[in-house]
């Protein structure tokens, strides 16, 4: 009896993560080749109001919006690929997580919601706005905190 349930166990979590690698596999070959002929230069200026308004770089916002859309298991795959090629800082992972936990995959939350009764643009809204303000307050508090380190440095270099 353990042992069929360890192997089911196992096999569910094999098949989780083979459904998983099916759709982060072509997500991912599809930014190398958006990358490769610049396309996602073009969508990242479609969306530099982001990048403005939490002040973070053009290279995090294909790895916000996967997340956004797909949700945090498929977006993670993209974000961990751009961190590990250097694309995105420390900082801008923390803000896309940050946007992230408070709103991801959009379109398959809302419309679960809906089928069990919710309404979707309040849902939607909630979500959004809540993932904007709590992004953009902690995007201009990081800011501060790095300007204020900076102002010690220099304080401290000065007055040595």
């Amino acid at each position: 009896m353990i042992i069929e349930i360890l192997k089911e166990g196992i096999i569910g979590s094999f098949n989780s993560v083979y459904s998983i690698a099916m759709i982060v596999f072509p997500i991912m070959i599809g930014l190398q080749i958006l990358k490769d002929f610049k396309v996602l230069d073009k969508i990242a200026n479609m969306f530099r109001f982001v990048t403005k308004l939490f002040n973070i770089s053009v290279d995090a916002v294909f790895p916000l919006l996967v997340g956004v859309i797909f949700g945090i298991s498929y977006g993670a795959g993209v974000i961990i690929q751009s961190s590990k090629e250097g694309d995105i800082s420390y900082r801008d992972l923390f803000l896309i997580s940050v946007f992230l936990i408070t709103c991801h995959a959009v379109i398959e939350d809302t419309l679960i919601f809906v089928a069990v009764g919710a309404n979707g643009y309040f849902l939607l809204g909630v979500r959004l706005i809540s993932a904007i303000l709590l992004t953009y307050v902690l995007a201009k508090r990081k800011i501060e905190d790095e300007e204020n380190s900076i102002q010690k440095e220099e304080c401290i270099v000065i007055n040595e």
